[in-house]
């Protein structure tokens, strides 16, 4: 069984789709986008198992958080 995305890839397997996770599970974050602590969110993630996107995330530059 795959973790996450990255050790799908490792292996071959290219179309892999994580299991579905709550966005109540793991934390939105208000990093502004294309920031490094944003790409750091992402990445940490990733590498979790987790959605790389949460609906609570801070999407726009202007946006208040």
């Amino acid at each position: 069984m795959h973790l996450s995305v990255l050790d799908a890839i490792k292996d071959g397997l290219w179309d892999f789709e994580p299991k579905a996770i709550e966005e109540n599970s793991f934390n939105a974050t208000g990093a502004m986008p294309g920031t490094s602590e944003k790409l750091s969110v992402l990445a940490e993630r990733v590498q979790a198992g987790l959605p790389l996107w949460h609906g609570g995330d801070r999407t726009e530059y202007d946006e208040k958080r």
